[in-house]
């Protein structure tokens, strides 16, 4: 992986040397559906101006044939990541014929070959830098440049990229198209999708312009792609983005591409935007889940503006795209959708990610110090996502909503198709509002933390404490119940806190909450009184928003170890199954277990597995029938009995058709193999019964599932394959790691797999030198010992003071979560 890196300042110095003025690139996947085919043939021309008479081109790949400089054949110079480029004039064509490798990880030109119906599928991932592995290039964000591509394919594929085809030609055994130039964009928003794909049209108008919309999928998901919802999300954020941005649409069309084997939720490749299949919906799917896709498709379309059109010198900005995308996102699914709730998510789950990230020891600030690519990779986090959201969306408030969109105007036209760091855009935002921020960026941008805001009584009302003190805008709400016993907002009091205690005249309310419509970045405590008010009546507070934060404050305190984890989990009991927002009920579900398996002593462990798998199997027979509330309890009710077998023969009852499913629920495939799962896991499950399920649904996902379940079985036989399976076996895919890993600790098994602790340490320089950093990071982080101590973590940092940055930086995380999961457990003993 060393080879590969690049620094940042090394591509400064190439950058400030290097103008490119163009790229050709020439992709031949004929071969691809043979897979004894390891590679395909690739062909880079790329035109540029040069101040320096050496620099290098970027490529990973298995072999480079020839390289010529300005029409001269010239010796090979390649170490396995770079091509070095000598003699070079003011002027330079360069062109480089070479052998990519189709990839099985997600990164580069991913294939997939589909067990359904034989059929072969090709998509390029390439953030932050994988371009170079599909094509030799400048493989950095500020050398942007136009493309044309042209890729030859079995004939009858489809074949897509950035922009319409320009001419395409089919002579019966292949068809070649080449691309219309694409606008200068950077290396990694390019983008290639070639198969069989099923393809669905349609059109967006605004004015004058018209963009073609297509939306693609593998053929054998055709039967479940709902591609009117997804046009109507689509059609409904251009629209918005129209009217707020003034600046029109400039990709020409606009395709979404849901893909197998994604490492992401999606990718903004302008015109040719990429999602995981997981959005297509094979079965039932609650409305937290419609939410959330709509979230994701408006977050991509506003990246058309926020990092396609207008991209960051290097990966310290990141958030210039990322926080704009995610805060636009939001905002966008709740005034432009039927999602108009979006922000209770966002409230809830979304920040929940950022607060988590924000309290590690790795923390950052949103305007980070990325030294190098494995830097970069690392930093697709909940600080540069969904911290840097909120922290603008409190901009917004701060300047008002129309300078703030004023400024982004400013922004696109002063920048379009050029790179930009934090002070471009500051300077556009303060001219439109009048106001320095300077100031602002220093307090929010670059900084790291995240304060602790309480309420608390004084001599004279009450103060607002908090930890970490910085600038607010707060409102606190005061809810009281009405005449039918609900509790609503009486009153709102807003003020501005920065100091560490912030005196507040307030009137007495039976629940006061602090933070109020979520206007700021902080955890919030609730107060003991309407602790205590939450504690018997959560399910009264009618505002989803309000109950979202009080969620939120609960698990925050829960997890800081400020609220007994069982007092948490009581409530969670209590009150979700009537929880009606589904985003929410969701994040509850997952919170409570998360809590059983990580803050609870081995005693109340064993406990509330058993209360939890009854309140999940009471919650499935009550709740309204095919409903989504239903779906999200059945899955609970899956994931609670992967580790109490209490169920097990009633599950394999309903399974095997001998027993009526609850009124209602669908057993689709997907939950069908959740269920199976935990009968493995808990020894109820053979691989003949699992060899069966398979035939009900061989499908890829089942085959994923099936070698999942398989690795759960409660053997040591079997976690001692899944082990060196994961380590050792470079052939699987992506998603066949994940399966093997989620089934080997599945049932959270310590008896089984406690052996595997130190082997985990004595590999993790290996599989770091050996592995691509997408496939590195998932065995790093999936197989991390769930220990009883510090001990192993904390003897590996010691003597490996020298191991790679990026690869510190995941155990040093890893080791903080440990931590946190022993000093809660340790303090409600």
């Amino acid at each position: 992986m060393s080879i590969a890196n690049l620094t940042r300042a090394e591509t400064a110095a190439r950058s400030a040397a290097v103008t490119v003025r163009s790229y050709r690139v020439e992709l031949d996947v004929t071969d691809a559906p043979d897979d004894s085919e390891a590679g395909f043939l690739t062909t880079t021309t790329v035109e540029f101006d040069a101040t320096t008479t050496d620099t290098w081109l970027d490529f990973i790949g298995l072999e480079i044939r020839s390289v010529i400089v300005n029409g001269q054949f010239v010796d090979v110079e390649y170490d396995g990541a770079r091509i070095a480029l000598r003699g070079l004039r003011k002027s330079n064509t360069v062109v480089v014929s070479a052998v990519g490798e189709y990839s099985r990880t997600g990164e580069g030109l991913h294939r997939f070959h589909d067990p359904v119906d034989g059929h072969t599928y090709l998509y390029t991932q390439y953030e932050p830098s994988d371009a170079r592995r599909v094509f030799a290039c400048f493989e950095q964000p500020d050398m942007k440049a136009p493309f044309v591509f042209e890729v030859v394919a079995p004939t009858g594929w489809e074949v897509t990229s950035n922009r319409p085809p320009a001419v395409a030609e089919d002579d019966e055994d292949r068809v070649t198209v080449e691309f219309c130039p694409t606008l200068p964009i950077s290396t990694y928003i390019t983008a290639i999708v070639a198969g069989p794909y099923h393809r669905v049209e349609s059109v967006w108008r605004r004015g004058d312009l018209e963009v073609p919309l297509g939306v693609l999928c593998r053929g054998s998901l055709a039967q479940y792609l709902d591609a009117d919802t997804i046009f109507e999300v689509t059609k409904q954020g251009l629209d918005f983005f129209a009217e707020h941005f003034d600046y029109p649409y400039p990709w020409g069309k606009y395709d979404q591409v849901f893909v197998p084997e994604y490492n992401l939720g999606a990718m903004e490749n302008p015109g040719c935007v990429t999602f995981t299949e997981a959005y297509v919906f094979r079965g039932a799917a609650t409305a937290a889940q419609y939410e959330a896709r709509a979230n994701t498709i408006l977050h991509e379309m506003a990246h058309m503006w926020f990092g396609d059109l207008v991209t960051m010198v290097w990966w310290d900005d990141l958030w210039l795209k990322e926080s704009f995308a995610d805060y636009m996102g939001a905002l966008a699914c709740a005034e432009a959708t039927e999602w108009t709730d979006a922000w209770v998510a966002f409230a809830n789950r979304r920040k929940a990610w950022a607060y988590s990230q924000d309290q590690l020891p790795t923390t950052h600030p949103i305007v980070a110090d990325i030294v190098d690519l494995e830097a970069a990779k690392l930093n697709f986090d909940g600080i540069t996502y969904a911290k840097g959201a909120s922290v603008l969306k409190q901009l917004a408030a701060y300047v008002g909503r129309d300078a703030f969109f004023e400024g982004s105007r400013r922004y696109f036209h002063r920048h379009a198709f050029g790179n930009t760091t934090l002070a471009d855009l500051l300077t556009e935002l303060s001219a439109a509002s009048g106001r320095d921020l300077a100031v602002w960026a220093r307090e929010w941008l670059q900084t790291t933390g995240v304060s602790t805001v309480t309420l608390e009584r004084a001599a004279a009302g009450y103060e607002i404490v908090q930890t970490d003190p910085r600038p607010h805008r707060l409102a606190i709400g005061l809810y009281d119940f009405d005449a039918a016993g609900d509790l609503v907002r009486r009153e709102r009091v807003e003020l501005d806190v920065s100091a560490a205690r912030t005196p507040v005249d307030l009137p007495d309310a039976p629940l006061r909450l602090l933070n109020d419509g979520d206007l700021t970045y902080a955890k919030v405590r609730l107060d003991g009184p309407s602790l205590e008010t939450v504690e018997r009546s959560l399910d009264r507070v009618t505002d989803p928003l309000a109950r979202g934060l009080i969620w939120s404050a609960l698990w925050n305190a829960a997890r800081d170890g400020e609220l007994d984890p069982e007092r948490y989990l009581s409530m969670a009991c209590a009150f979700a199954p009537s929880e009606t927002n589904t985003a929410l009920s969701a994040a509850v579900l997952a919170n409570a277990s998360f809590t059983i398996a990580h803050y609870l002593t081995d005693d109340a462990r064993a406990r509330w597995r058993r209360d939890r798998l009854e309140t999940c199997w009471a919650a499935t027979h009550r709740a309204e029938p095919g409903s989504g509330a239903q779906l999200a309890w059945a899955r609970a009710l899956a994931a609670a009995a992967v580790v109490d077998d209490r169920y097990a023969s009633d599950i394999g009852a309903m399974l095997a058709g001998d027993r009526p499913a609850p009124a209602g629920l669908a057993l689709d495939p997907d939950l069908r193999w959740a269920l199976w799962t935990a009968l493995s896991a808990t020894g109820h499950a053979t691989p003949a019964d699992l060899d069966v399920e398979l035939t009900r649904d061989d499908t890829a996902s089942g085959r994923i599932a099936q070698l999942r379940a398989l690795a759960a079985r409660p053997d040591a036989e079997v976690k001692a394959r899944a082990w060196t399976s994961a380590l050792e076996d470079t052939g699987l895919s992506n998603d066949q790691l994940d399966a093997v890993i989620g089934g080997f600790r599945a049932g959270e098994r310590r008896d089984l797999i406690g052996r595997y602790d130190d082997e985990y340490f004595a590999a993790l320089r290996r599989v770091w030198a050996q592995r691509s950093i997408e496939i590195a990071r998932r065995i790093v982080l999936g197989l991390f010992p769930a220990a009883d101590s510090l001990d192993g973590v904390d003897s590996w940092l010691a003597v490996n003071a020298d191991a790679p940055a990026a690869l510190r930086r995941l155990v040093d995380e890893q080791r903080d979560h440990l931590a946190r999961d022993l000093r809660v457990r340790g303090a409600w003993r």
